[in-house]
């Protein structure tokens, strides 16, 4: 994840205040640290998104966690030394123990975020939502209620989603909204920041499309490379304007760690006497962070890289530890995803900013080209800007 407002108080507020990636707690060591870990609870949902990474859909499937398997997996994450939970799934609200599980892990300690669609959370079921007090709940928005509804394929679906975002603000749980790039969603980024400023929302996640599940079969709804540098410099301005104007909302975005190296040649214009610091900071942040920051535990207790690995299984969490599995190197894969550099190709192997983005998203390339290692498809960087910056030091 790319915490943009926090690189960009430090290029414009007085008194910078250090950015980058920070890791939970673990034991120390780049080998012993622990991820952020996203557990998909439950592949059902009662949308059928467009860009849906894990195929979800409006039915039970077999052989997911129990409720008393969930818990023994919260244990062995905190032995582990995980300590941040993303709870998603599917629809996480449509399983019945959700409250339980989450509950549990708030009193162990974890710092527990909720990844839903928005629309269960109705005046009903927000009184479970705040008890269990999460501490971020992350609400889908892909675009306007026009767009929103066409990606989610339910007339309805914006209303409803819209209402779970006002509820959780008004019972004092912190928010935000989640917009996934497409050519068509880019289109809505101006309404819905109007839509932000409106609601008081207070924290805004671009996700850049990622090929996997729906998404890779509907990838051509990709945006364009001109796009999507359109859509980053409607963020780094909207990041500076909140700055300026000493607003603290929080804009990130994820899934293109080509966006750090944007920001630098963006910065070159309007900071460059902050360039030296700036670069530091993002080579301390280190972009992709697959199979080395972030983990993802599926439905059925199968440990991946990340969510959009679903089709490379490192282990089972019924059978081994997540700690053992996770700092396992016999699997070749997360062998060379814990190596840098990476041994990327093409583009990404010649680009001077290897040390910022970590060749991207392996993800995409796998997708388009069958090579994990080949250039990003989705780096959306010019030739020119995979070049060495004049002020760069080295």
């Amino acid at each position: 994840m790319f915490r943009l407002s926090q690189f960009m108080h430090d290029l414009a507020a007085p008194e910078p205040a250090a950015s980058g990636r920070r890791p939970p707690a673990g034991t120390g060591g780049p080998m012993g640290q622990a991820p952020v870990v996203i557990w998909n609870l439950v592949r059902r949902c009662n949308l059928g998104c467009l860009h849906c990474y894990s195929f979800s859909a409006d039915h039970d499937f077999p052989g997911e966690l129990t409720t008393a398997e969930a818990f023994a997996v919260l244990d062995d994450l905190h032995l582990s030394g995980v300590r941040v939970l993303i709870l998603s799934g599917g629809e996480p609200m449509m399983r019945p123990d959700l409250p339980r599980i989450a509950a549990r892990a708030k009193a162990m300690g974890f710092y527990v975020g909720l990844s839903t669609n928005g629309t269960l959370i109705d005046e009903r079921r927000i009184g479970e939502v705040a008890e269990v007090g999460y501490d971020y709940v992350g609400i889908s928005l892909d675009g306007m209620e026009e767009t929103h509804d066409r990606f989610r394929r339910r007339a309805g679906a914006f209303a409803e989603a819209l209402r779970g975002i006002r509820l959780c603000r008004e019972a004092g749980l912190r928010v935000g909204i989640r917009l996934t790039l497409t050519e068509t969603t880019a289109r809505d980024l101006p309404a819905l920041i109007g839509l932000m400023d409106r609601e008081s929302i207070d924290k805004f996640y671009l996700s850049h499309l990622n090929y996997a599940g729906r998404g890779d079969v509907n990838r051509r709804a990709d945006a364009l490379k001109a796009t999507t540098r359109g859509v980053m410099e409607q963020l780094f301005d909207l990041a500076l304007s909140d700055v300026r104007s000493g607003r603290r909302r929080e804009i990130v975005t994820g899934n293109n760690d080509a966006d750090g190296v944007y920001l630098l040649w963006w910065a070159r214009q309007r900071f460059p006497e902050k360039l030296p610091a700036l670069q530091a900071r993002l080579r301390r942040w280190g972009g992709n962070a697959s199979g080395v920051g972030i983990a993802n535990i599926d439905t059925q207790g199968d440990v991946h890289p990340d969510t959009m690995w679903g089709h490379h299984r490192l282990g089972n969490v019924r059978y081994r530890s997540f700690g053992a599995i996770w700092n396992d190197l016999g699997d070749p894969l997360m062998a060379v995803l814990k190596t840098r550099p990476r041994p990327v190709k093409g583009r990404c192997a010649g680009c001077a900013h290897l040390a910022i983005c970590n060749g991207n998203t392996r993800i995409r390339a796998e997708k388009t080209t069958g090579d994990t290692w080949a250039e990003d498809p989705g780096c959306y960087l010019s030739d020119a800007e995979t070049a060495p910056l004049p002020e760069t030091v080295q």
